[in-house]
Formats: structure tokens, sequence, C-alpha cells
């Protein structure tokens, strides 16, 4: 499995790269042909610092922000976007503000929540949400779900990576997209052409990593 992989570079910046390894995998509510190995991404310091910059750009000059909830592990990533959206300039709404970097609490079947002591962060706050990947509108709308129960005020959607944006109901910032992936395919379980193909499962894939089958 892991010969085949390849890498797939940002061209404003090759030194933000994902890993990508063709196969049949299988995430929580969906099957897909390419895991997506974006681990330096969210683990490397500098590299990291550049992706908050590439993903600061939407929000610097038009944007209040008063908190960044990180998901999949982003919160390297979320300090630095805090740290970019914050600094001094022309035109940057946030300049000198404080952002709070928060992490959901996550329990067996997925559904996210927050420590009671948090949550006055979020309430009625400008929040970006920040992703390892939204594989699907129905992802997003189980975050919007959630940061509509606790009257967060959602200011944007940042992800690593993104399928079909033209797709989502929701505008989504993405560093990649399917696009940059030649052959990428998602399905549903039930529809999954590879399993009608009789190929089968590699790995069970989630934002933390994979596991093989």
């Amino acid at each position: 499995m892991e010969n085949k992989a390849f890498n797939v570079s940002l061209k404003k910046n090759p030194r933000i790269t994902m890993k990508v390894i063709p196969g049949h995998f299988t995430a929580s509510s969906t099957h897909t042909s390419h895991y997506l190995d974006l681990s330096a991404l969210k683990s490397n310091a500098a590299i990291a610092q550049d992706v908050a910059r590439e993903l600061a750009i939407p929000y610097l000059s038009s944007t209040t922000v008063d908190a960044i909830v990180c998901i999949g592990r982003t919160e390297v990533i979320g300090a630095y976007l805090a740290q970019e959206l914050t600094q001094s300039g022309i035109n940057v709404v946030n300049q000198n503000a404080e952002i709070y970097i928060m992490t959901p609490l996550v329990n067996d079947v997925g559904t996210l929540s927050f420590q009671s002591s948090m949550v006055k962060q979020i309430i009625n706050k400008n929040v970006i949400l920040l992703t390892t990947w939204a594989l699907s509108g129905h992802t997003l709308d189980r975050l919007f779900n959630v940061m509509s129960f606790y009257g967060a005020k959602i200011a944007g959607i940042s992800s690593l990576f993104v399928v079909n944006p033209d797709s989502l109901e929701q505008d989504a910032h993405a560093l990649f997209t399917s696009d940059d992936i030649e052959g990428y395919k998602l399905y549903s379980p039930r529809n999954c052409e590879m399993c009608k193909n009789g190929q089968r499962l590699d790995a069970l894939i989630s934002s933390e990593g994979y596991t093989k089958i």
C-alpha cells in the first residue's frame, strides 16, 4: 500500500505537502480511493506556521474572530492562525485581539461537546472551525449543528482538505481539494464501486491516521 504513495504540494508554497496513498479505505461514513497523510502539516511547527499563514488570508481584512475550534489535532495550526489574525498591520481586523484556541471533547460515537468552563468563550462569539478534512456536506452540517447548540456564530470553516468544495452548501477554505488528486473518489459504503468490484478494504482511516485491515 505505502509503496504506491506520492506527494502533492501546494503550488504557492511547495513546502506544504501532503502524502497520498491510493487504495480502498473506509472512514466513519464513507469509502474513499485515497488516504491523505496530513500529519506533517499539523505537527511540524515550521510547516504548520506556513499552513496558518495561507489559511489566514480569507479572514485578515474582513472577519472578526473570537475563537478557533480545532478538530482533528489541528491545535498547532490553530495557534499559529490566531497569531496571524492578530498581527499588527493595515486592514487587519483582529490586530491585538484575544483569540481563544479550543478543542472539543469527542465521545465514542463522534459527538462533540465542550467543557462547561469553556462554553462562555463561544456563546454569541465569532468562531472559525479548523478541521483536518471535510469529506462531505454531512460532516460540515454536523459541525454547524454542534456550534449552533452552543450559540456560536460561524465566522468560517478552514480545512486542510475538502472534497469538491463547489458541491458544499457551506463555504470552506481549504489548502487542497479532491481536484488536486487524479482519480480521487468518495462513496457512501452502500454505493461504493470499489466494493462492488470486489476490491478489498486496505485500512480504516481517521484524522489521526490509519489502521490496516
